[in-house]
């Protein structure tokens, strides 16, 4: 397995290549230009022609292509000039912030998504699943800034449950037991808005292995040899019905990660998703294509994530 992981990581150094060079030219084609976000009625005209001229702006764009990504390359993605610090330390930062949201969504996902999957395939066409099915179908109608912004004014302005932004309460010192719940009580609402959100898929595919497993010779074989059905269930149905589960976790932890655009923006919370938006406004073209192309990244990732851990789970598998 280590040599096919090999390949594939090998495979995927072209397909970044690929993704850079068409982030970086599309990222010219937008209007404006890095320092665009720094004019103000204040701001001398000059000192912006001669930040063009030190940044190289005016250089041929395979020349400006090549001294971004081999900076890239060493780390170096260079300095927003809305946030005035490097784009490395501010998106170090944010994604951190980013990466706990999006562990607590996961968990939240399949904590939900997994009986209620199990419930509605077991009992099919029962009023349950009849309420399960019509869960996930709301679930997947509704766009996420609407349950966002229903939740966050029922449970943060109206009940005020829940804090309605940032990432911890300052009162707290760093360190202590007060600071890291904080932390936590600052994640709950955005994650189990973003949970409900996200359970759609795992509930349908779930919903559905097991109805199929119901129909497979070896549950039939089972109950002809008198084993109660309790038992085909826990040590049979559920068992392989779950393997496919597994391989949806590498998807599920980069699409958290790269999705919490509205979820961010919406409840205050200072991640990646919020510093995209930020970016886009301000015209920050430096963290703009870095976190594009790092969003790429993490998408080629969760593939490669998904198939190693379902070749763990299922050793019939082996991914090529």
């Amino acid at each position: 397995m280590w040599k096919t992981i090999v390949r594939r990581v090998l495979v995927m150094i072209p397909q970044l290549f690929v993704l850079s060079m068409l982030i970086f030219i599309m990222a010219k084609f937008m209007p404006g230009d890095p320092f665009t976000g720094l004019i103000t009625p204040e701001t001398d005209p000059n000192r912006i022609e001669e930040l063009r001229q030190a940044s190289g702006f005016y250089d041929p764009w395979y020349v400006q292509y090549w001294h971004w990504i081999s900076n890239a390359f060493h780390g170096d993605f260079g300095d927003s000039y809305s946030f005035k610090v490097s784009v490395a330390s501010l998106i170090g930062e944010r994604g951190l912030n980013t990466l706990w949201l999006s562990l607590l969504s996961v968990i939240l996902v399949y904590l939900i998504a997994i009986p209620l999957g199990v419930l509605a395939g077991r009992y099919q066409n029962s009023l349950l699943d009849k309420s399960v099915v019509l869960y996930s179908f709301i679930s997947y109608a509704v766009p996420t800034f609407v349950l966002s912004l229903i939740f966050l004014f029922i449970f943060g302005y109206q009940f005020t449950w829940f804090p309605t932004s940032g990432t911890v309460d300052v009162k707290y010192d760093p360190g202590t037991f007060g600071y890291y719940w904080s932390k936590i009580y600052h994640l709950l609402l955005p994650a189990i808005t973003y949970a409900l959100l996200g359970t759609t898929g795992v509930i349908q595919y779930l919903r559905s292995e097991i109805i199929d497993a119901k129909t497979q010779d070896y549950v039939k074989t089972a109950r002809s040899k008198g084993i109660p059905m309790r038992k085909v269930y826990s040590r049979h149905i559920f068992r392989n019905s779950l393997l496919p589960i597994a391989a949806f976790l590498g998807f599920t932890i980069t699409g958290l990660l790269g999705g919490s655009v509205f979820i961010e923006t919406i409840f205050g919370y200072p991640g990646m998703g919020q510093l995209f938006i930020q970016a886009i406004s301000a015209r920050d073209y430096s963290v703009i294509t870095t976190l594009v192309l790092l969003f790429g990244f993490l998408t080629l990732l969760g593939s490669l994530l998904s198939d190693i851990i379902m070749s763990i789970v299922d050793p019939r598998i082996r991914i090529d």
